[in-house]
């Protein structure tokens, strides 16, 4: 990265939540509702999308790059809203920096218990599902019944978000995560509740409720957001919004993903020479 900083607007000891698109916004929508005098940064990185389909080296490099970035912004604290990072690399990364950094991790002790002596599936991109850390994690969680944990690769539905599809072609959407839950349900029988272990898939939660009716669908970011608090520090209440982008991931399409969701927030495009 390089030194030179654009002109951003001054934040009194932000709270700064990122990952690599639309996803992390419920984390922002949450946090405004939770401290509503904390400065935040909401830091999509679609330049980088997906963090599901890096291997653990440009994990690491990412990550390191946008920890640096926004410990310029001289923040409270960082949210790594996205269940990959947090679970491969992250334990890797905490001490670079003089901040506190919280990531989301799959809530498998509470879906277990949720789901009654039932199987829990646990749906992520397929880095994260994958890794042995992922795997040291759910049985960890799990203990005993770790063998009625299911890591699945969910990095189709993940698209479904990114692409904006859930917004302009909601039917078209529902169709393909019936088909999504039908073949889960094929290979793994029982399965009595889901954890969305990917921040982009509450934004599906209303089409998983349709296709699997009663099972408990929990999200992993409330934990961390019980975190967050102790750490707050009251400002203004003000949100500065960045993101990143690419040819074929464009600031002006993710402004209208936003504008589609209600989100009124003028974005910064961070130039390509601080994520390079």
């Amino acid at each position: 990265m390089t030194d030179q900083m654009p002109d951003f607007p001054v934040l009194r000891k932000p709270v700064a939540v990122f990952d690599a698109g639309i996803g992390s916004y419920a984390a922002v929508a949450a946090l405004q509702r939770a401290l509503p005098k904390q400065d935040l940064i909401y830091f999509a990185d679609r330049a980088s999308f997906p963090y599901g389909g890096k291997s653990r080296q440009e994990l690491l490099d990412t990550m390191k790059r946008t920890l640096t970035f926004l410990a310029r912004f001289d923040p409270a604290a960082i949210l790594v809203a996205s269940n990959a990072p947090s679970i491969t690399v992250l334990d890797d990364l905490k001490d670079m920096i003089a901040v506190p950094v919280f990531g989301v991790r799959p809530p498998v002790k509470d879906a277990l218990q949720q789901a009654k002596g039932r199987h829990v599936a646990v749906l992520g991109v397929k880095s994260l599902v994958e890794s042995a850390e992922m795997r040291a994690f759910a049985a960890a969680e799990a203990g005993d019944d770790v063998d009625r944990v299911h890591l699945v690769n969910a990095s189709p539905l993940v698209d479904l978000v990114e692409s904006g599809a859930f917004l302009f072609d909601q039917g078209g959407v529902q169709r393909q995560v019936d088909a999504f839950v039908s073949a889960l349900d094929s290979r793994h029988t029982d399965i009595g509740a889901m954890t969305l272990s990917s921040t982009h898939l509450p934004w599906l939660r209303s089409f998983l409720e349709r296709a699997a009716p009663g099972r408990p669908l929990l999200d992993p970011l409330e934990r961390a957001l019980g975190a967050i608090g102790p750490v707050a520090v009251e400002g203004r209440g003000e949100l500065l919004g960045l993101v990143t982008e690419n040819d074929r991931y464009m600031a002006s399409d993710f402004q209208r993903m936003l504008e589609r969701l209600g989100v009124v927030l003028p974005l910064h495009v961070v130039p390509r020479m601080i994520e390079d």
